[in-house]
This record gives structure tokens, sequence and C-alpha cells, in this order.
């Protein structure tokens, strides 16, 4: 993963998380793709830094990620997220922590941010779970203190920038 365009502008807090992201796809083998994710839906946060056809392309042909950009991953995220949460509330149980969806090819990790957001992560066929959720947890201890809503806002302004500075 590479760091974003720029983070030239921004608080502390936001660069921080831009580093943290980085870390943990870094730092686990078997992470593909990362991103954090508003309680309202909108991707804040993405390990996906080309979000241009022609990165998509590369990434579709070494099968690192979903198939779009990190905007599906955000959907993604965010409709497995409602969905947990809705089962949670109808049984009754309590908040979602995590989630985690086995596939032939993959996995794919949800967990709930302290504020409503969402991490999700998409890792290859033979990661390590048990790390995955434990590095995630560990991201998710760290940002969901400083996850504001000033720090969302100004990491969605980031993003809506970066989108438009790459002609998309």
């Amino acid at each position: 993963m590479t760091a974003p365009s720029t983070t030239f502008g921004l608080s502390h807090e936001a660069r921080n998380l831009h580093w943290l992201l980085t870390n943990l796809v870094e730092e686990v083998p078997g992470l593909l793709s990362v991103a954090v994710v508003s309680s309202d839906g909108l991707l804040l946060l993405s390990s996906d830094p080309g979000r241009n056809a022609e990165a998509r392309e590369e990434r579709a042909d070494r099968s690192a990620g979903p198939r779009g950009s990190a905007a599906d991953l955000a959907t993604i995220v965010s409709g497995i997220g409602s969905l947990t949460i809705g089962a949670a509330k109808l049984l009754d149980v309590g908040g979602v922590k995590q989630t985690m969806v086995a596939m032939d090819e993959g996995s794919l990790f949800v967990m709930s941010i302290s504020d409503g957001s969402l991490l999700g992560a998409h890792a290859s066929p033979d990661c390590d779970m048990s790390a995955v959720a434990y590095h995630m947890a560990l991201f998710v201890g760290r940002a969901g203190h400083v996850l504001t809503p000033e720090l969302r806002s100004e990491l969605r302004a980031s993003l809506e920038a970066e989108t438009a500075g790459s002609g998309r």
C-alpha cells in the first residue's frame, strides 16, 4: 500500500489514521484491502490509493482486492454492517463487535468502531484470521477515540479532493 497522494494539510489526527491504516496493511500478511466507512456508509479512509481504471485492472489481474475500487469495499462493509446490526437488534443480543465472512477465495472482516463507523478488511484465503482480527482490534482501539465528527468530515473532504484530482 502506498500513502494517499498527499497528507499535506491534514490534521495530526488525520495523518495518524492514515499511518495506522498503512501499518495495518503492511504488517498483516494476507490483507488485500482495508477501508474505514462512516456510520452513514461513506468511505473515509482506504488502503486503495489507486482508484483509476489502470490501477483497478492491475489489482484485478493480481486478485489483490475487490474487483472495482475502494468504494466497492466500502459498500460491502456498509451493507454487512447494516445487516448484522439489524440482526442483533432483532435477536436482542446487544451491539455487533465484529463479523467475519469466510469464502472459497478470501475472507471479509468487519469491525465496529466506537462512533458507529466500521473498519472492513478483505483478506486472502490463506490469511491468519486470528492475526487479522487482532490487528484490526488494535486499529479500532487506537482510532476509535479520535474519530470525531470533525475528523470524519476532514477525511471525507480529503478523499473527495483526491478523487477530483485524479479525474474521477
